[in-house]
């Protein structure tokens, strides 16, 4: 699949309209597995998951199921099947995401052929029945594709892919100077979700949904944000206020109504409290520090660039050394990357929050979502984090993102309406949904955007 840049055509810069049956066809999610998901590089895990050799997690993609391990300094994927009779070789536990444990090996529960962490078949109960008619091409464990980018392991189940930098385009360039691959897990979500897996991803690859879905951030300042098509990926940010410079968070939206020692402090303890997302308890009390150590009248830049330089100097202290990364490119960078097709990361360069949604089962109208945030801790105190089953509420997420899921659920009721014609999207604000949609039409051969 071609990842070129240079074709942006006009159908993401002027209006459009996505059909509905990539959200509602149950031939459509049915043909994602072969025309989609078994040909693209998809996130399938953190390295730091499987630190000694012998531990594995599990994958599952609709009806496919990847274990991958760690063997010695090597990392390998392999169809989660025996050879001999099609059985799973690991067991996902009822409730659980994936997974995972330490092994010497695998052995096959229905008749015992084992294997070692390099795939190869080990052992065959009674081999003497098949008349020497066995080798390694029909008795091994079958490799997956297996790449590590940023700290996540990525897999492609086709056999003949291209590699992993080729298609994540320019997004490494673009990323590496946060070093996203010294960040761990803070927490990690993840359900069952009533809405297509695609719903659940473009409930959060624009801006534009945030002044209305999330009214109390509108006193701190607009949330007025661009989005830009890269390819198979795209990126958005937030407009930077004509007198505020380009900055490490891009986060940070000041309003003109309130000190911005205060609006500053009021809204990284209100992220903190009722998302616990895109900040740190670094950032946190450092913002609540602000009135006692600027005197009353500081500029908002400077505001936060002692803000930043305070907090920075904590973390230092502690053992946790922030990346530094150039204004201007994080202005580029924008504050979040979507990963065709189904992976969101939002960067910063002390903390990220993540999404990723696939296909539960066959169903257009359900999902699997999963969300976690990411921070830097001091070497040696991560916290030992397992994903949680959540269903999507309130009291099991946070409030700032059970307002999302309200609208999730209710966008995949609302396509229904025979008085709905499909998502017509802001071409500025919402353009990496048009974008995803333009790629999916490639990969699945329908479905593709058309001009309003």
């Amino acid at each position: 699949m071609n990842n070129d840049n240079s074709d942006q055509a006009d159908i993401l810069t002027q209006p459009a309209r996505i059909p509905v049956e990539a959200y509602l066809s149950e031939d459509y999610a049915r043909a994602e597995q072969n025309k989609l998901w078994r040909q693209v590089w998809l996130q399938a895990g953190r390295v730091e998951e499987i630190p000694d050799n012998g531990d594995y997690i599990t994958f599952d993609i609709k009806s496919d199921s990847v274990v991958i391990l760690r063997d010695g300094e090597q990392i390998r994927a392999f169809h989660n099947v025996c050879p001999h009779r099609g059985r799973k070789l690991v067991d996902t536990p009822a409730g659980a995401r994936n997974a995972q444990g330490r092994r010497d090996g695998f052995k096959c529960g229905f008749h015992g052929w084992r294997f070692n962490l390099e795939g190869e078949n080990t052992f065959i109960p009674h081999v003497e029945d098949w008349q020497g008619a066995l080798d390694n091409t029909c008795t091994s464990m079958k490799a997956v594709n297996l790449d590590t980018w940023g700290g996540w392991i990525w897999i492609n189940l086709n056999p003949d892919c291209e590699p992993l930098r080729e298609f994540l385009g320019v997004i490494p360039e673009m990323l590496e100077p946060y070093e996203l691959h010294n960040m761990r897990y803070r927490w990690r979500k993840w359900g069952v979700f009533n809405c297509n897996w695609k719903v659940a991803m473009e409930a959060f690859n624009e801006t534009y949904h945030v002044q209305t879905t999330h009214p109390e951030f509108n006193q701190y300042g607009q949330f007025r944000g661009w989005a830009k098509a890269h390819g198979l990926h795209s990126n958005i940010g937030y407009e930077r206020p004509k007198d505020m410079d380009a900055n490490q968070s891009g986060k940070l939206r000041i309003g003109t109504e309130k000190d911005p020692r205060v609006a500053t402090a009021e809204m990284q303890r209100y992220t903190w409290e009722n998302a616990n997302t895109n900040t740190t308890q670094t950032l946190v009390d450092a913002a609540q520090r602000l009135a006692s150590e600027l005197p009353e009248g500081t500029p908002p830049t400077e505001v936060l660039q002692h803000w930043l330089k305070t907090a920075r100097e904590v973390d230092e202290a502690r053992g946790v050394i922030w990346p530094t990364v150039d204004p201007e490119h994080a202005s580029e960078a924008g504050t979040a990357w979507q990963v065709f097709p189904n992976f969101q990361i939002g960067h910063a360069v002390n903390n990220m929050l993540c999404y990723s949604a696939r296909p539960y089962g066959d169903d257009p109208d359900k999902c699997i979502f999963e969300a976690a945030v990411y921070e830097l801790f001091p070497k040696g105190a991560e916290p030992k984090t397992q994903w949680e089953f959540c269903p999507p509420t309130e009291e099991a997420w946070c409030y700032v993102l059970s307002q999302d899921f309200s609208n999730m659920e209710a966008v995949q009721q609302g396509m229904k309406s025979p008085g709905f014609l499909g998502p017509q999207p802001n071409p500025y604000m919402e353009r990496a949904t048009v974008n995803l949609h333009r790629n999916l039409a490639r990969y699945m051969g329908t479905g593709e955007p058309e001009k309003i």
